[in-house]
């Protein structure tokens, strides 16, 4: 089951990798959550390298990941998702997701974020995204969580393409699964910690179900 899809009753989870320069790194730590969970999808995000260098670090996690049912995802770089048999790109704002996403659509999953008011969620959304995410930090700032909030359950009561919610602690993973986000997406600060970490998000998840 793809991202893109319609999610289960309760939300899954969205693992965000720290910006990679030696993708092995992580290996390890990612391996650990990827089986302590069912896991939606993982983002990788990159440090800065020439294109070849940031297709060598895709090509060292993804069978780790795709072969453990998630889908890979890119942090941008949409040319490249073909060339290293990703299955997707997470594109930032509205221009970057008009740019990327025909080249992307309908093979690849084009997810879009940066998106600051419902107006760009709606521009995104009309723009053929395959889900659209809330609450995730962009140059080292997020917006307030309970705007990330009021923004997740005004999605999942209006729209029925799929939302995705940041959070940075485990009070945030249980009130956006409370909020109704169809996917949590959480970083290192906490899947790093293996397996004991992952089923502590879990725990979270799993209280409610989402208010559809």
């Amino acid at each position: 089951m793809g991202i893109s899809e319609v999610s289960r009753e309760a939300p899954r989870l969205y693992l965000v990798t720290p910006p990679l320069g030696r993708a092995g790194a992580s290996a390890d730590e990612l391996a650990a959550a990827l089986n302590a969970a069912d896991i939606a999808a993982v983002l990788l995000r990159f440090e800065a390298g020439d294109e070849q260098v940031l297709i060598e670090r895709v090509e060292e996690l993804r069978i780790l990941i795709q072969s453990n049912g998630a889908a890979l995802l890119l942090d941008g770089h949409p040319a490249l998702v073909a060339r290293t048999q990703s299955d997707g790109a997470h594109l930032t704002g509205t221009d970057a997701f008009k740019a990327g996403a025909p080249g992307l659509k309908p093979k690849y999953i084009a997810g879009c974020g940066g998106l600051t008011t419902r107006h760009d969620a709606m521009l995104a959304a009309e723009s053929g995204a395959d889900y659209v995410m809330f609450g995730e930090p962009e140059n080292g700032r997020r917006p307030g969580f309970e705007a990330v909030l009021e923004r997740v359950s005004w999605w999942a009561e209006t729209l029925t393409i799929p939302c995705v919610g940041y959070a940075e602690s485990l009070d945030e993973v249980e009130a956006l699964a409370r909020a109704g986000a169809d996917f949590v997406a959480i970083d290192e600060t906490l899947w790093r910690g293996g397996a004991g970490a992952i089923e502590a998000v879990t725990r979270r998840l799993s209280v409610m179900e989402p208010a559809r």
